[in-house]
């Protein structure tokens, strides 16, 4: 079953100096354990762009959809065998970021 572990951020917390080289070493962790489909990170949030076309028309505008302290800053798409191994996983990927994660499976695979 594949799980996207969401990362959750906060505006007011900046991470500690030591972040890029934890995370680095879980994605080691988790290619060398067979977990890992693919991750990424995501730009701040003033880089953001809203596109809404559902009348027809499309609308284009800056910034994030909602008005929020807490955004998604990142994610990593994994395989795992069930919800409590991608719960313990998406433990050691909040200790490697510092950050909330949140879990959920993937409703099939396009």
């Amino acid at each position: 079953m594949h799980y996207l572990l969401s990362v959750i951020d906060d505006s007011a917390n900046p991470g500690p100096a030591d972040e890029p080289g934890a995370v680095e070493a879980f994605n080691d962790q988790l290619k060398k354990d067979g977990y890992w489909v693919f991750a990424g990170g995501l730009e701040r949030l003033d880089a953001s762009t809203v596109v809404d076309a559902r009348s027809g028309e499309t609308a284009i505008t800056d910034g994030p959809f909602a008005e929020t302290k807490e955004f998604l800053a990142g994610f990593w798409v994994i395989e795992a065998a069930d919800l409590d191994v991608a719960l313990e996983l998406a433990a050691g990927g909040s200790r490697a970021c510092h950050r909330k994660i949140e879990v959920r499976p993937f409703d099939g695979i396009a």
